[in-house]
C-alpha cells in the first residue's frame, strides 16, 4: 500500500536535510591538534551548526580560537559557543555586521606560522556573509551588484565569478593571508557539481577564473557596476590567486555533505517504503517555473502511460534554479516567494490537476529566498482549491508570488532553519 503522500514527500526532505547536518558529518574529518594554535575561520548558513559540532570533538585541552558568520537567525536555539566567536549577519545582500566580521577575520588570519593549523568552516550562504568589498568599493556598492545578480537569473558560478572579483576575501585570498600556515577547508556543499571554488565563493580555494569573465557576466547580464569596480575588473587589478599559487600549496579539502548525497538518502527512504525511486540529477538549473513545467511533464508521462518509469514511484532532483526578475519593475510589485514555490507553481500549472501527482520543492536551509518558508507541497487539488478561493495562478505566477498562492492552501512548509544547505530538494510521487 503506497503511504500517505503527503506524509511521505515531507519524511523524504527530513531525511534529506538531516544527512547534511553538521552534527553528523563533521567529527570524521577533523585532524589531530597541531604543534602550533589552531585557528577556527568561515561563513555560511552551516556556520552555527559546523561551530557547535567542531567544539564537541575538539580536545578541551587543546588551544582553539576564531571567529564564524552565520545567518541571522541560523544559531541552534539554546546553544553559545565557548571558544569560537559566531557572528550573525545578513543573507542574501551583505550588512555592515558581515563586513565588520570579515574584517576582523582577515585581520585574524595574519601573521601565522608553520607550526599553525586553519580550519576554515564553509557553507552555502557565505558569498553574502563574508562580504568584504576590494579596495575602492563601498557596502553599498556590493550590495547594489549582489542584488543586481539576485535578479538576473545568472547561474550560482556566475554570481559567484563576479562577488570572488569584487572581495577582498574571497577567491583565495581568504588562505592566501593564512600563508604558511597549513589551511583544511571543511565545506559543505550547496552549487551544482561541487565545485568546491564556486561554494561561498571559494575564500580558501584557488580561482580559475579571471576579472574578463566577471566583466563579461556583468554585460551579458546587463549588471550596473560602479566606477570603481568597473576599472578594477577592466584593468585586472581585482584578480584573484589562481591554481598553482605557492601561498595555497598543500592546503586540504574535505566535502562534509554535498546535494548528491542527501538525494541519495531520500531515494533509500522511498525504496524503504516499496517505492521505485529515481534521482534525474543533483546539477540541475534553469529558471524555476520553466523547471517546473519540465518535471511536470516527466510526471505526467509517467501517470498516463508509465514511461520512462513505471509508478508507483518517487522522481528526485537537485540543483539551483533562478527567478529573474524584471529590472524595471518597482519593488513593491514584486510578490512573495522563492525558487522552490515559483517552481512549484509552474509545475502546478502544467500539470493542471493530473491525478496521483504529488510534489514537495523546498530550500534545504529551511528558508526559500526571503520568506519564513522552505518551500510548499503540491496535490492534485491545489489548482482546484486555490481557483476555488478566488485565485489567479498564472496572475501570482507573472508576480513572483508564488507563496500567495500556497499560503491560503496551508500548504507552505515552515521548518524553520535547518543549520545546513545542500541546496534545492525537489520530490515528485506518482502513485
Amino acid at each position: 500500500m503506497t503511504p500517505d503522500p503527503r506524509a511521505l514527500l515531507r519524511q523524504l526532505y527530513d531525511v534529506a536535510v538531516a544527512r547534511a547536518l553538521p552534527g553528523r558529518v563533521l567529527a570524521a574529518h577533523l585532524p589531530l591538534p597541531p604543534k602550533g594554535r589552531t585557528l577556527v575561520l568561515g561563513a555560511g548558513k552551516a556556520g552555527g551548526a559546523m561551530v557547535q559540532a567542531l567544539e564537541a570533538t575538539w580536545p578541551a585541552d587543546a588551544p582553539l580560537s576564531g571567529l564564524v558568520i552565520t545567518r541571522y537567525g541560523h544559531v541552534p536555539g539554546g546553544w553559545r559557543p565557548r571558544r569560537i566567536e559566531l557572528v550573525e549577519a545578513a543573507h542574501p545582500v551583505p550588512d555592515a555586521a558581515g563586513l565588520a566580521a570579515s574584517e576582523r577575520m582577515l585581520a585574524l588570519a595574519r601573521g601565522l606560522t608553520a607550526d599553525d593549523l586553519v580550519i576554515c568552516l564553509i557553507s552555502g550562504g557565505g558569498s553574502a556573509l563574508m562580504s568584504l568589498p576590494a579596495p575602492g568599493l563601498t557596502l553599498a556598492d556590493k550590495q547594489a551588484v549582489n542584488r543586481g545578480l539576485l535578479n538576473s537569473g545568472a547561474a550560482i558560478a556566475e554570481m559567484n565569478c563576479v562577488r570572488k572579483h569584487l572581495s577582498s576575501i574571497k577567491g583565495g585570498r581568504l588562505a592566501a593571508t593564512c600563508a604558511p600556515a597549513r589551511v583544511l577547508t571543511l565545506a559543505i556543499s550547496d552549487v551544482p557539481g561541487d565545485d568546491p571554488a564556486v561554494i561561498a565563493s571559494g575564500p580558501t580555494l584557488a580561482d580559475p577564473t579571471s576579472c574578463a569573465d566577471a566583466l563579461a557576466i556583468c554585460r551579458r547580464y546587463r549588471i550596473h557596476l560602479p566606477d570603481a569596480a568597473r576599472a578594477g575588473l577592466e584593468s585586472g587589478a581585482f584578480e584573484t590567486p589562481k591554481p598553482g599559487d605557492a601561498r595555497l600549496a598543500g592546503h586540504e579539502l574535505a566535502m562534509l555533505a554535498t546535494p548528491q548525497m542527501s538525494l541519495e538518502a531520500a531515494a533509500a527512504l522511498a525504496r524503504e517504503q516499496g517505492l521505485a525511486a529515481h534521482i534525474l540529477s543533483d546539477e540541475i538549473e534553469g529558471e524555476s517555473r520553466v523547471v517546473g513545467g519540465l518535471h511536470a511533464a516527466l510526471a505526467r508521462a509517467v501517470a498516463r502511460r508509465g514511461e520512462p518509469f513505471a509508478k508507483p514511484c518517487v522522481i528526485l532532483s537537485g540543483g539551483e534554479t533562478t527567478v529573474t526578475v524584471d529590472p524595471g519593475r518597482p519593488a513593491a510589485e514584486i510578490g512573495k516567494g522563492g525558487r522552490a514555490t515559483e517552481f512549484l507553481l509552474g509545475c502546478a500549472l502544467a500539470l493542471q490537476c493530473e491525478p496521483g501527482v504529488y510534489a514537495l520543492a523546498a530550500d534545504t536551509d529551511g528558508i526559500d529566498g526571503v520568506g519564513p518558508h522552505a518551500g510548499a507541497l503540491l496535490t492534485p487539488t491545489s489548482l482546484g482549491r486555490a481557483r476555488a478561493l478566488g485565485l489567479n495562478p498564472q496572475a501570482l505566477l507573472d508576480a513572483h508570488d508564488s507563496a500567495s498562492f500556497f499560503a491560503p492552501l496551508g500548504d507552505l512548509l515552515t521548518p524553520g532553519p535547518s543549520f545546513t544547505n545542500v541546496n534545492d530538494f525537489r520530490a515528485l510521487l506518482i502513485v
